[in-house]
Protein backbone atom coordinates (compact mmCIF):
# COMPACT_ATOMS: atom_id res chain seq x y z
CA UNK A 1 0.00 0.00 0.00
CA UNK A 2 3.16 2.40 0.91
CA UNK A 3 4.34 1.50 -2.31
CA UNK A 4 1.24 2.25 -4.36
CA UNK A 5 0.30 5.74 -2.71
CA UNK A 6 4.20 6.82 -3.20
CA UNK A 7 3.80 5.86 -7.15
CA UNK A 8 0.29 8.02 -6.82
CA UNK A 9 2.34 10.70 -5.31
CA UNK A 10 4.37 10.97 -9.08
CA UNK A 11 1.39 11.52 -10.53
CA UNK A 12 -0.23 14.80 -11.25
CA UNK A 13 0.58 17.08 -14.70
CA UNK A 14 0.57 14.26 -16.43
CA UNK A 15 -3.34 13.14 -15.82
CA UNK A 16 -3.90 17.11 -17.05
CA UNK A 17 -1.68 16.53 -20.01
CA UNK A 18 -3.18 13.38 -20.84
CA UNK A 19 -7.33 14.67 -20.49
CA UNK A 20 -5.99 17.64 -22.95
CA UNK A 21 -4.45 15.57 -25.46
CA UNK A 22 -7.46 13.45 -26.26
CA UNK A 23 -9.54 15.57 -28.29
CA UNK A 24 -12.34 15.01 -30.55
CA UNK A 25 -10.06 14.90 -33.95
CA UNK A 26 -8.02 11.97 -32.27
CA UNK A 27 -11.06 9.95 -31.59
CA UNK A 28 -12.42 10.42 -34.94
CA UNK A 29 -9.13 9.60 -36.24
CA UNK A 30 -8.78 5.96 -34.65
CA UNK A 31 -12.21 5.34 -35.02
CA UNK A 32 -11.57 5.97 -38.77
CA UNK A 33 -8.39 3.70 -39.02
CA UNK A 34 -10.55 0.81 -37.02
CA UNK A 35 -13.27 1.43 -38.90
CA UNK A 36 -11.31 0.95 -42.37
CA UNK A 37 -8.33 -1.49 -41.31
CA UNK A 38 -9.42 -3.31 -38.28
CA UNK A 39 -6.30 -3.56 -35.57
CA UNK A 40 -3.69 -3.82 -37.81
CA UNK A 41 -2.50 -0.69 -36.88
CA UNK A 42 -2.93 -0.66 -33.49
CA UNK A 43 1.23 -0.28 -32.95
CA UNK A 44 0.59 3.16 -34.78
CA UNK A 45 -0.83 4.29 -31.21
CA UNK A 46 1.42 3.02 -29.33
CA UNK A 47 4.11 4.79 -31.63
CA UNK A 48 2.00 8.11 -30.64
CA UNK A 49 2.19 7.80 -27.15
CA UNK A 50 6.21 6.88 -27.14
CA UNK A 51 7.11 10.41 -29.85
CA UNK A 52 4.84 12.41 -27.70
CA UNK A 53 6.60 11.28 -24.41
CA UNK A 54 9.67 11.89 -25.82
CA UNK A 55 9.15 15.08 -26.96
CA UNK A 56 7.01 16.52 -23.80
CA UNK A 57 10.11 14.65 -21.21
CA UNK A 58 12.29 16.87 -23.79
CA UNK A 59 10.33 20.07 -22.77
CA UNK A 60 10.66 19.58 -18.87
CA UNK A 61 14.10 18.14 -18.40
CA UNK A 62 15.28 21.56 -20.28
CA UNK A 63 13.19 23.37 -17.81
CA UNK A 64 14.83 20.88 -14.78
CA UNK A 65 18.13 22.06 -15.79
CA UNK A 66 18.34 25.38 -16.67
CA UNK A 67 15.05 26.58 -14.35
CA UNK A 68 13.88 28.49 -17.55
CA UNK A 69 10.47 27.13 -19.64
CA UNK A 70 11.28 26.27 -23.01
CA UNK A 71 9.85 29.14 -24.36
CA UNK A 72 12.00 30.99 -22.58
CA UNK A 73 14.59 29.31 -23.86
CA UNK A 74 14.41 30.37 -27.29
CA UNK A 75 13.64 33.84 -26.74
CA UNK A 76 16.93 34.48 -25.09
CA UNK A 77 19.20 32.13 -26.98
CA UNK A 78 17.61 31.50 -30.45
CA UNK A 79 17.06 34.47 -33.24
CA UNK A 80 14.09 36.90 -32.59
CA UNK A 81 12.01 35.88 -35.68
CA UNK A 82 11.90 32.16 -34.66
CA UNK A 83 9.89 33.45 -31.00
CA UNK A 84 7.47 36.24 -32.70
CA UNK A 85 6.63 33.58 -35.96
CA UNK A 86 5.98 31.07 -32.96
CA UNK A 87 3.45 33.91 -31.23
CA UNK A 88 1.89 34.67 -34.54
CA UNK A 89 1.46 31.02 -35.32
CA UNK A 90 -0.34 30.64 -31.31
CA UNK A 91 -2.94 33.40 -31.81
CA UNK A 92 -3.68 31.61 -35.36
CA UNK A 93 -3.70 28.06 -33.38
CA UNK A 94 -5.66 29.00 -30.63
CA UNK A 95 -8.47 30.50 -32.71
CA UNK A 96 -8.66 27.54 -34.88
CA UNK A 97 -8.43 24.97 -31.89
CA UNK A 98 -11.00 26.74 -29.70
CA UNK A 99 -12.54 26.89 -32.17
CA UNK A 100 -12.97 23.18 -32.55
CA UNK A 101 -13.23 22.54 -28.93
CA UNK A 102 -16.38 24.51 -28.77
CA UNK A 103 -18.03 23.08 -31.71
CA UNK A 104 -17.36 19.08 -30.87
CA UNK A 105 -18.06 20.19 -27.30
CA UNK A 106 -21.61 21.65 -28.38
CA UNK A 107 -22.12 18.85 -31.03
CA UNK A 108 -21.51 16.21 -27.69
CA UNK A 109 -23.69 18.40 -25.24
CA UNK A 110 -27.03 18.56 -28.39
CA UNK A 111 -26.39 14.82 -28.87
CA UNK A 112 -26.93 13.88 -25.15
CA UNK A 113 -29.37 16.53 -24.09
CA UNK A 114 -30.83 18.21 -27.23
CA UNK A 115 -31.28 22.07 -26.54
CA UNK A 116 -33.25 23.67 -29.38
CA UNK A 117 -34.92 21.98 -32.24
CA UNK A 118 -31.97 23.08 -34.86
CA UNK A 119 -29.19 20.86 -34.27
CA UNK A 120 -26.97 23.75 -35.35
CA UNK A 121 -28.52 26.39 -32.92
CA UNK A 122 -28.50 23.73 -30.46
CA UNK A 123 -24.96 23.06 -31.10
CA UNK A 124 -23.77 27.06 -30.80
CA UNK A 125 -25.58 27.28 -27.50
CA UNK A 126 -24.03 24.41 -26.01
CA UNK A 127 -20.88 25.12 -27.21
CA UNK A 128 -21.31 28.50 -25.44
CA UNK A 129 -22.15 27.23 -22.44
CA UNK A 130 -19.81 24.78 -21.98
CA UNK A 131 -17.10 27.33 -23.31
CA UNK A 132 -18.43 30.38 -20.47
CA UNK A 133 -18.22 27.24 -17.77
CA UNK A 134 -14.51 26.26 -18.25
CA UNK A 135 -13.30 29.52 -18.58
CA UNK A 136 -15.16 30.41 -15.47
CA UNK A 137 -13.82 26.92 -13.75
CA UNK A 138 -10.02 28.50 -14.84
CA UNK A 139 -11.11 31.98 -13.55
CA UNK A 140 -12.15 30.68 -10.31
CA UNK A 141 -10.04 27.39 -9.51
CA UNK A 142 -6.55 26.51 -9.09
CA UNK A 143 -3.96 24.10 -10.43
CA UNK A 144 -5.33 21.62 -7.44
CA UNK A 145 -8.72 21.85 -8.70
CA UNK A 146 -8.00 21.31 -12.28
CA UNK A 147 -5.49 17.68 -11.69
CA UNK A 148 -8.47 16.73 -9.74
CA UNK A 149 -10.86 17.42 -12.15
CA UNK A 150 -8.50 16.21 -14.56
CA UNK A 151 -8.27 12.58 -12.70
CA UNK A 152 -11.64 12.04 -12.58
CA UNK A 153 -12.31 12.67 -16.74
CA UNK A 154 -9.32 10.11 -17.26
CA UNK A 155 -11.37 7.71 -15.32
CA UNK A 156 -14.62 8.00 -16.97
CA UNK A 157 -13.01 7.94 -19.90
CA UNK A 158 -10.77 5.02 -19.72
CA UNK A 159 -13.52 3.25 -18.09
CA UNK A 160 -16.21 3.94 -20.64
CA UNK A 161 -14.02 3.12 -23.48
CA UNK A 162 -12.17 0.46 -22.18
CA UNK A 163 -15.29 -1.40 -21.06
CA UNK A 164 -16.44 -1.03 -24.52
CA UNK A 165 -13.87 -2.80 -26.15
CA UNK A 166 -13.74 -5.35 -23.41
CA UNK A 167 -17.68 -5.77 -24.38
CA UNK A 168 -17.27 -6.11 -27.65
CA UNK A 169 -15.11 -9.15 -27.71
CA UNK A 170 -12.40 -8.67 -29.44
CA UNK A 171 -9.85 -11.56 -30.46
CA UNK A 172 -7.09 -11.29 -28.63
CA UNK A 173 -4.57 -13.52 -30.36
CA UNK A 174 -4.80 -10.82 -33.26
CA UNK A 175 -4.07 -7.37 -30.78
CA UNK A 176 -1.22 -8.55 -29.32
CA UNK A 177 0.99 -9.33 -32.14
CA UNK A 178 -0.80 -5.44 -33.77
CA UNK A 179 0.66 -3.47 -31.21
CA UNK A 180 4.43 -4.87 -31.79
CA UNK A 181 4.32 -5.32 -35.19
CA UNK A 182 4.40 -2.90 -37.88
CA UNK A 183 2.34 -3.60 -41.19
CA UNK A 184 0.17 -1.19 -43.14
CA UNK A 185 -2.90 -2.62 -45.21
CA UNK A 186 -2.02 -2.67 -49.15
CA UNK A 187 -3.84 0.43 -50.00
CA UNK A 188 -2.03 4.08 -50.43
CA UNK A 189 -4.96 5.60 -48.06
CA UNK A 190 -3.55 3.78 -45.27
CA UNK A 191 -0.30 5.65 -44.87
CA UNK A 192 -2.00 9.01 -44.58
CA UNK A 193 -4.15 7.55 -42.06
CA UNK A 194 -1.44 6.30 -40.12
CA UNK A 195 0.53 8.97 -40.10
CA UNK A 196 -2.75 10.86 -38.86
CA UNK A 197 -3.29 9.38 -35.59
CA UNK A 198 0.73 9.01 -34.80
CA UNK A 199 0.69 12.84 -35.14
CA UNK A 200 -2.73 12.82 -33.34
CA UNK A 201 -1.77 10.75 -29.98
CA UNK A 202 -1.29 13.20 -27.29
CA UNK A 203 -1.95 16.60 -28.64
CA UNK A 204 0.30 19.19 -29.61
CA UNK A 205 1.04 23.05 -28.68
CA UNK A 206 -0.57 21.52 -25.02
CA UNK A 207 2.77 20.04 -24.81
CA UNK A 208 4.37 23.16 -23.69
CA UNK A 209 1.54 23.50 -20.82
CA UNK A 210 2.95 20.47 -19.43
CA UNK A 211 6.11 23.29 -18.32
CA UNK A 212 3.62 25.43 -16.19
CA UNK A 213 1.80 22.56 -14.30
CA UNK A 214 4.95 21.43 -13.44
CA UNK A 215 5.64 24.75 -11.77
CA UNK A 216 2.55 24.77 -9.90
CA UNK A 217 3.22 21.20 -9.05
CA UNK A 218 6.30 22.50 -7.40
CA UNK A 219 8.57 20.32 -8.77
CA UNK A 220 11.24 23.00 -10.31
CA UNK A 221 14.99 20.77 -9.57
CA UNK A 222 17.08 18.10 -11.51
CA UNK A 223 15.62 16.14 -8.44
CA UNK A 224 12.48 15.43 -9.86
CA UNK A 225 13.39 13.98 -13.24
CA UNK A 226 12.33 10.77 -12.50
CA UNK A 227 9.03 11.72 -11.28
CA UNK A 228 8.54 13.61 -14.08
CA UNK A 229 9.10 10.67 -16.13
CA UNK A 230 6.73 8.59 -14.19
CA UNK A 231 4.17 10.79 -14.72
CA UNK A 232 4.87 11.92 -18.33
CA UNK A 233 5.24 7.90 -18.59
CA UNK A 234 1.95 6.74 -17.48
CA UNK A 235 -0.18 9.89 -18.70
CA UNK A 236 1.09 8.71 -22.63
CA UNK A 237 0.82 5.05 -21.44
CA UNK A 238 -3.18 5.96 -20.58
CA UNK A 239 -3.54 8.06 -24.20
CA UNK A 240 -2.21 5.59 -25.97
CA UNK A 241 -4.41 2.74 -24.07
CA UNK A 242 -6.88 5.19 -25.21
CA UNK A 243 -6.39 5.31 -28.77
CA UNK A 244 -6.19 1.17 -28.80
CA UNK A 245 -9.31 0.77 -27.30
CA UNK A 246 -11.09 2.72 -29.64
CA UNK A 247 -9.47 0.97 -33.19
CA UNK A 248 -10.47 -1.75 -31.63
CA UNK A 249 -14.26 -0.41 -31.00
CA UNK A 250 -14.18 0.36 -34.45
CA UNK A 251 -12.92 -3.07 -35.67
CA UNK A 252 -15.47 -4.82 -34.22
CA UNK A 253 -18.66 -2.37 -34.29
CA UNK A 254 -17.62 -2.17 -37.80
CA UNK A 255 -20.10 1.33 -38.07
CA UNK A 256 -20.89 2.66 -41.16
CA UNK A 257 -18.06 4.02 -43.39
CA UNK A 258 -18.79 7.91 -42.40
CA UNK A 259 -16.15 10.66 -41.04
CA UNK A 260 -15.83 13.35 -39.14
CA UNK A 261 -18.40 13.42 -36.09
CA UNK A 262 -20.51 11.19 -37.89
CA UNK A 263 -18.73 8.48 -37.33
CA UNK A 264 -18.88 8.97 -33.63
CA UNK A 265 -22.58 8.56 -33.67
CA UNK A 266 -22.24 5.74 -36.06
CA UNK A 267 -20.55 4.14 -33.49
CA UNK A 268 -22.72 4.62 -30.86
CA UNK A 269 -25.67 3.17 -32.76
CA UNK A 270 -23.17 0.01 -33.13
CA UNK A 271 -22.56 -0.29 -30.05
CA UNK A 272 -26.23 -0.02 -28.61
CA UNK A 273 -26.94 -3.29 -31.21
CA UNK A 274 -24.29 -5.05 -29.55
CA UNK A 275 -24.71 -3.99 -25.95
CA UNK A 276 -27.64 -2.32 -25.00
CA UNK A 277 -28.36 1.58 -24.43
CA UNK A 278 -25.88 1.56 -21.86
CA UNK A 279 -23.18 0.77 -24.19
CA UNK A 280 -24.74 3.54 -26.58
CA UNK A 281 -25.35 6.43 -23.80
CA UNK A 282 -21.85 5.48 -21.64
CA UNK A 283 -19.49 6.00 -25.46
CA UNK A 284 -21.74 9.11 -26.02
CA UNK A 285 -20.61 10.36 -22.62
CA UNK A 286 -17.42 9.23 -22.85
CA UNK A 287 -16.87 10.83 -25.96
CA UNK A 288 -18.22 14.31 -24.61
CA UNK A 289 -15.39 13.86 -21.71
CA UNK A 290 -12.61 13.81 -23.76
CA UNK A 291 -13.76 17.01 -25.59
CA UNK A 292 -14.57 18.76 -22.59
CA UNK A 293 -12.06 17.89 -20.27
CA UNK A 294 -9.75 18.67 -23.78
CA UNK A 295 -11.28 21.89 -23.88
CA UNK A 296 -10.43 22.78 -20.10
CA UNK A 297 -6.54 21.88 -20.18
CA UNK A 298 -6.24 24.30 -23.37
CA UNK A 299 -8.45 26.94 -21.75
CA UNK A 300 -6.04 26.67 -18.58
CA UNK A 301 -3.07 25.68 -19.77
CA UNK A 302 -2.40 27.49 -23.62
CA UNK A 303 -2.84 30.96 -21.64
CA UNK A 304 0.18 30.22 -19.75
CA UNK A 305 1.88 30.94 -23.01
CA UNK A 306 1.44 33.41 -24.04
CA UNK A 307 1.32 35.04 -20.48
CA UNK A 308 5.21 33.72 -20.28
CA UNK A 309 6.06 35.33 -23.82
CA UNK A 310 4.61 39.01 -22.38
CA UNK A 311 6.53 37.99 -19.46
CA UNK A 312 9.72 37.17 -21.03
CA UNK A 313 10.11 40.27 -23.27
CA UNK A 314 8.97 43.04 -20.87
CA UNK A 315 11.77 41.06 -18.25
CA UNK A 316 8.66 41.32 -15.56
CA UNK A 317 9.37 39.78 -11.88
CA UNK A 318 6.58 37.59 -12.09
CA UNK A 319 7.14 33.80 -11.75
CA UNK A 320 5.85 30.98 -13.47
CA UNK A 321 3.95 29.62 -11.24
CA UNK A 322 2.19 33.26 -10.51
CA UNK A 323 1.16 33.50 -14.40
CA UNK A 324 -2.61 32.39 -13.70
CA UNK A 325 -3.74 35.83 -11.87
CA UNK A 326 -1.97 37.87 -14.54
CA UNK A 327 -3.99 40.18 -16.98
CA UNK A 328 -2.08 38.83 -20.08
CA UNK A 329 -3.17 34.93 -18.88
CA UNK A 330 -6.82 36.14 -18.59
CA UNK A 331 -6.85 38.26 -21.61
CA UNK A 332 -5.69 35.35 -23.43
CA UNK A 333 -8.47 33.09 -21.24
CA UNK A 334 -11.14 35.41 -22.90
CA UNK A 335 -9.51 35.06 -26.73
CA UNK A 336 -9.83 31.24 -26.51
CA UNK A 337 -13.71 31.11 -24.39
CA UNK A 338 -15.44 34.03 -27.06
CA UNK A 339 -13.91 35.03 -30.58
CA UNK A 340 -13.74 31.12 -31.60
CA UNK A 341 -17.65 31.54 -31.34
CA UNK A 342 -17.81 33.19 -34.81
CA UNK A 343 -16.26 30.40 -36.25
CA UNK A 344 -18.56 28.09 -34.93
CA UNK A 345 -21.57 29.66 -35.82
CA UNK A 346 -20.35 30.09 -39.70
CA UNK A 347 -18.41 27.57 -40.46
CA UNK A 348 -19.44 23.37 -40.77
CA UNK A 349 -17.47 21.49 -38.23
CA UNK A 350 -16.11 19.43 -41.01
CA UNK A 351 -13.79 22.33 -41.85
CA UNK A 352 -12.95 23.40 -38.58
CA UNK A 353 -11.90 19.85 -37.92
CA UNK A 354 -9.61 19.86 -40.98
CA UNK A 355 -7.61 23.81 -39.89
CA UNK A 356 -7.11 22.09 -36.74
CA UNK A 357 -5.60 19.15 -38.38
CA UNK A 358 -3.49 21.34 -40.55
CA UNK A 359 -2.83 23.55 -37.73
CA UNK A 360 -1.37 21.02 -34.87
CA UNK A 361 0.25 19.46 -37.26
CA UNK A 362 2.49 22.60 -38.53
CA UNK A 363 3.72 22.85 -34.95
CA UNK A 364 5.34 19.38 -34.12
CA UNK A 365 8.43 19.32 -36.30
CA UNK A 366 8.99 22.47 -34.88
CA UNK A 367 9.17 21.34 -31.48
CA UNK A 368 10.85 18.15 -32.40
CA UNK A 369 13.71 20.15 -34.32
CA UNK A 370 13.74 23.24 -31.52
CA UNK A 371 14.48 20.15 -28.85
CA UNK A 372 17.29 18.59 -30.86
CA UNK A 373 18.69 21.96 -31.33
CA UNK A 374 18.64 23.37 -27.53
CA UNK A 375 19.10 19.98 -25.66
CA UNK A 376 21.96 18.79 -27.38
CA UNK A 377 24.12 21.69 -26.22
CA UNK A 378 26.54 21.17 -23.52
CA UNK A 379 26.87 24.45 -22.45
CA UNK A 380 23.01 24.73 -22.01
CA UNK A 381 22.21 21.72 -20.05
CA UNK A 382 25.22 20.15 -19.16
CA UNK A 383 24.92 16.35 -18.12
CA UNK A 384 20.78 16.86 -18.55
CA UNK A 385 21.96 17.64 -22.53
CA UNK A 386 19.99 14.23 -25.19
CA UNK A 387 21.19 10.55 -24.61
CA UNK A 388 21.61 8.68 -28.14
CA UNK A 389 18.09 7.21 -27.48
CA UNK A 390 16.45 10.46 -26.61
CA UNK A 391 18.14 12.05 -30.23
CA UNK A 392 16.73 8.79 -32.08
CA UNK A 393 13.30 9.58 -30.78
CA UNK A 394 13.21 12.93 -31.52
CA UNK A 395 15.17 12.32 -34.88
CA UNK A 396 12.23 10.09 -35.88
CA UNK A 397 9.61 12.85 -34.61
CA UNK A 398 11.02 15.28 -36.77
CA UNK A 399 10.74 12.92 -39.57
CA UNK A 400 7.30 11.51 -39.35
CA UNK A 401 5.56 14.88 -38.19
CA UNK A 402 6.89 16.57 -41.40
CA UNK A 403 5.82 13.57 -43.31
CA UNK A 404 2.38 14.05 -41.40
CA UNK A 405 3.05 17.80 -42.26
CA UNK A 406 3.06 17.82 -45.75
CA UNK A 407 0.06 14.62 -46.19
CA UNK A 408 -2.34 17.25 -44.36
CA UNK A 409 -1.79 20.06 -46.89
CA UNK A 410 -2.26 18.08 -49.79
Amino acid sequence: MSQLKRLLSYLGPGFIVAATGVGAGDLIAASVVGARYGTVILWAALLGGVLKFTLNEGIARWQLATGETLLEGWIHRLPKWISWYFFAYLLLWSFVVAGALISFCGLAGQTLLPIHPDERIGTFIWGVLQSVVAAVLVLIGSYRLLEKLMQLFIGLMFLVVIASAWGLAPDWSTILPALVIPRLPDEPEAVLLTLGLVGGVGGSVTLLSYAYWLSEKGWAQAKFAKRVRIDLGTAYTLTSLFGIALIIIAAGASPEAVEGYGMILSLADELERATGPIGRWGFLIGFWGAVFSSMLGVWDGVPYIFADFVRTYQQSPVRKQLLRPTFPYRLFLGFLALPPLLIVWWSRPAWIGILYAVTGAFFMPFLAAILLYMNNRSAWLGNARNSWLANVGLGLSLLLFIALFITKLL
